[in-house]
């Protein structure tokens, strides 16, 4: 796309604080048109295309103090996440049940599954 075709930018800042060993102890994030401010998070996974070399940029962060249950439940609503995504984006119905079906199989596994 090219820049005079923008016709509007938006922002999303993510604020990391660190210790003394580089290790994030907090994170808050803003998004300017969700009218979010400071909002704080324990964890995040960002991805990006990069489509000049076919490949994905990635950063994934969390802090210190995050739980390891806290972590399974994290990486078991992203992965649903990423299915709807997926599925809103191609119409790729079936391989996103598939996924859904592991999502299942991956929360039981980690005993993560509403009693």
């Amino acid at each position: 796309m090219s820049e005079e075709k923008v016709k509007k930018t938006s922002q999303i800042k993510v604020n990391v604080g660190t210790n003394e060993n580089n290790i994030p102890v907090r994170m808050m994030w803003s998004a300017d048109d969700a009218g979010i401010e400071n909002q704080e998070a324990k964890a995040m996974f960002l991805s990006l295309w990069d489509a000049k070399d076919n490949n994905t940029l990635k950063m994934d962060l969390w802090v210190e103090e995050m739980s390891v249950e806290e972590m399974k439940q994290f990486v078991h609503q992203t992965l649903l996440t990423i299915a709807d995504t997926f599925e809103k984006a191609t119409g790729e119905t079936n391989i996103c049940e598939d996924l859904r079906d592991y999502c299942y199989h991956f929360a039981e596994k980690m005993e993560i599954l509403p009693e």
